[in-house]
């Protein structure tokens, strides 16, 4: 579909913006409106819906955000809401057990993406399985990546090797330690809290933005 082609960067290096549900709904589409016309280059919102939420409302309301940016939308886990909502694409924690069973459900093209450890085993399925990218998590202790082990470079270095498709590099990333990456081969990162909790967010953007340049 057309929109996979969002997903290239335009640049050398790019943000990939993951959004909490959870956050007041106010702020978090006015924030989301703020990035959204400064290189954000996916917006994927995290499996963490409240129970009493109307997700489908919210996630309309994000999905016009996206749109209007023509910005990639997808969503983590869930899927399913890919056949009642026009989703650009699913993220998915774990390889999923039933991965054709899922193509066929959703019956038409989208973005696929899986997030990465230490196992390879992940990258080898993500590349047989033509996965647009893969997401390594956690780079560095992070209070939103949760349970991720800290990945090693050496494993980064390794999937370049198997993986042709993008690659980024999440958790617990700042401006101030993305030199600590500079000997990785990525595509862009992907950022939470480091923007969407922030007071500057386009402070923080920027600061992002020039040292993915200078990586």
């Amino acid at each position: 579909m057309e929109m996979k082609k969002e997903l290239k960067l335009k640049e050398n290096k790019g943000i990939y913006l993951v959004i909490n549900p959870k956050m007041e709904e106010t702020k978090l589409l006015e924030r989301l409106q703020f990035l959204m016309d400064k290189g954000i280059v996916a917006v994927q919102i995290w499996d963490n819906f409240d129970k009493i939420q109307d997700k489908i409302a919210l996630i309309e309301k994000i999905l016009k955000i996206c749109r209007k940016a023509e910005v990639p939308l997808l969503i983590n886990n869930r899927w399913e809401l890919l056949t009642k909502l026009d989703l650009d694409g699913v993220h998915f924690d774990e390889i999923p057990e039933n991965g054709l069973e899922i193509k066929n459900e959703i019956g038409r093209d989208f973005l696929l993406g899986i997030t990465c450890e230490n196992d390879l085993k992940d990258v080898e399925w993500a590349a047989k399985n033509r996965a647009d990218y893969i997401s390594f998590c956690s780079m560095f202790p992070s209070v939103s990546a949760g349970a991720c082990e800290i990945v090693s470079h050496e494993t980064v270095q390794k999937a370049r090797e198997i993986f042709p498709n993008r690659i980024f590099l999440a958790g617990g990333i700042s401006p101030e330690n993305l030199e600590e990456l500079s000997d990785l081969d990525f595509d862009g990162i992907a950022v939470i809290s480091g923007l969407m909790n922030t007071e500057e967010p386009e402070k923080e953007l920027e600061k992002y933005k020039n040292n993915l340049i200078k990586k």
